[in-house]
């Protein structure tokens, strides 16, 4: 079935090679024009039927993608493909829209259209999913806290806490040295204030800081128990559908 195929790149041997794989693969595929630039994409989508499948490069000349969805809905699936931001991409393995890692490889292009034109009609609602993914990784994150002490207050460094938990509706960060305190954020907020580099929500209860992790072994029925370098005595268990996120996350 004739697609009409749009690539937004602004690398040319990137596009060629994208242009020339596609071409190969899906000869009944007709490749528009590729776009280079945020503002060109912007305007050529403005004026022009959206394509039935769009390659869109994260970084480009004048800026990041994503900003091109400020500004047009699109409507149609997207392969997203990059030469950077490592964790972003395995944050693509998880959704229904897939990623292309510059140089482009035939293969993993031809796993991800096989993909897409499986899964066509689940597409779409991913599209938010990873701008927002996208928007969130370029924020400043949460370096400290300010808490109450005595009379006045006391700073606590991120760095310093080994892992964040709730109990009975309170958080507590629980420090690299033993101790702990309490916080005035909830479970959600610390998720979002925090660098997911950094960490990890490993359940409803627990978010885990990466350079605390002592080891990790496989559980029954798919999950994975943690052990922290300082808390031994504290097991943590990652559920079977996190269990690939969180080895990713990790380096796996």
């Amino acid at each position: 079935m004739k697609k009409n195929i749009l690539i937004i790149e602004d690398e040319k041997p990137n596009a060629d090679r994208l242009k020339r794989f596609i071409g190969e693969l899906r000869s009944e595929y007709f490749i528009l024009n590729p776009l280079e630039a945020v503002a060109d994409a912007v305007s050529w989508l403005q004026n022009n039927p959206h394509p039935d499948l769009m390659f869109l490069d994260i970084r480009l000349s004048d800026g990041l993608s994503f900003e091109i969805f400020d500004r047009v809905k699109i409507s149609c699936p997207i392969i997203f493909t990059t030469a950077y931001d490592e964790y972003a991409v395995r944050a693509f393995k998880f959704n229904s829209v897939d990623y292309l890692l510059k140089p482009i490889d035939k293969d993993e292009l031809e796993n991800a259209m096989l993909k897409l034109e499986t899964y066509e009609q689940e597409v779409q609602p991913s599209v938010e999913e990873l701008l927002s993914f996208l928007k969130r990784d370029q924020q400043e994150y949460r370096t400290r806290f300010l808490l109450p002490f005595r009379d006045g207050y006391k700073t606590l460094l991120v760095s310093d806490v080994e892992y964040f938990y709730l109990d009975q509706k309170i958080m507590y960060a629980r420090l690299m040295k033993g101790t702990e305190e309490i916080l005035p954020q909830s479970m959600e907020e610390l998720e979002q204030q925090l660098d997911p580099k950094l960490f990890f929500r490993a359940n409803r209860q627990i978010i885990i800081h990466m350079d605390s992790v002592s080891q990790i072994v496989n559980s029954f029925n798919g999950r994975l128990k943690v052990t922290l370098k300082k808390s031994r005595e504290t097991e943590i268990f990652i559920s079977r559908d996190k269990a690939p996120q969180f080895k990713a996350w990790m380096g796996a």
